[in-house]
């Protein structure tokens, strides 16, 4: 009889040990958010939509960041232009020629 005690409480450990990680794969299936991913898949126009609105507002926020920038450049080529050093003095004029050459519609 001690035998089959021993078999059925190694049965019920495993048994315990499967449930265990049975419910640990449930959470991480529940964490990932497998059935909103599915449930998306399912509505093609839902996935239309939000992948439009987020190429959207990526592209937006590439415009924005590009102005920041161009316009940080341009402030600070302004103030070394206001300095006169001699080399990048030389070099600002020259863009500026070259942009007012373009802008009077003349090939430089």
């Amino acid at each position: 009889m001690t035998e089959e005690k021993k078999e059925l409480a190694a049965m019920r450990r495993i048994a315990d040990s499967l449930n265990n990680r049975l419910e640990k794969v449930a959470i991480d299936l529940e964490r990932s958010q497998m059935a909103e991913y599915v449930d998306l898949l399912n509505r093609p126009f839902s996935l239309i939509w939000r992948n439009l609105v987020a190429g959207t507002a990526r592209g937006v926020g590439i415009a924005i960041g590009f102005t920041f920038f161009a316009a940080t450049i341009l402030y600070v080529l302004q103030l070394l232009g206001a300095l006169n050093l001699p080399i990048i003095g030389d070099y600002i004029a020259d863009i500026v020629r070259i942009v007012q050459h373009q802008l009077e519609g003349k090939a430089y």
